[in-house]
C-alpha cells in the first residue's frame, strides 16, 4: 500500500531559526531519506520550495485562473513529501513518527487511493 507522508510545518529561513538549527534539519532529514530507501520502502521524496514561489492554478466557469502564491492563507504549509509503500497504516505511521518534521510540525499520513504505473491508472486495493 502507497502512502504519502506530507510534512506540514511553519516555513523557516536561516535567519529565523539560525544557521545550526537549518543544518540539523538538512542532516537529520538526509537521514531519514537514506534510512527510507535502504529499508526499500521510499518511492519518492521532495522538500518543497517556499510557498512564497508557488502558483496556483484552477479553471471557473472555463477560465484559467492563476494566482501567485498558495490557495490558502496560513501558519503552516506543506513543505515536503515522502511516498512510501508499506504493509499497512501502522507501519506508515511508524515511519511518520520517525520523520523529522514531526518534531516541530505535524506528519500527514494519507493513503493513495489510485496510482499511475505501467501507463495507467490503477486504483489501490
Amino acid at each position: 500500500m502507497q502512502y504519502s507522508l506530507l510534512v506540514i510545518s511553519r516555513e523557516a529561513t536561516v535567519e529565523d531559526i539560525g544557521e545550526e538549527a537549518m543544518q540539523w534539519g538538512r542532516a537529520a532529514f538526509d537521514a531519514y531519506a537514506k534510512s527510507l530507501d535502504s529499508a526499500g520502502v521510499l518511492v519518492s521524496a521532495d522538500i518543497l520550495q517556499p510557498v512564497a514561489v508557488s502558483t496556483t492554478v484552477s479553471v471557473r466557469d472555463g477560465e484559467l485562473q492563476v494566482q501567485d502564491g498558495p490557495f490558502a492563507d496560513t501558519k503552516e504549509r506543506l513543505n515536503g513529501t515522502f511516498v512510501i509503500e508499506v504493509a499497512d497504516l501502522d507501519a506508515a505511521i511508524s515511519w511518520a513518527g520517525q520523520c523529522p518534521g514531526a518534531q516541530y510540525g505535524a506528519v500527514e499520513v494519507r493513503p493513495s487511493a489510485i496510482v499511475f504505473h505501467d501507463h495507467e491508472w490503477h486504483p489501490v486495493a
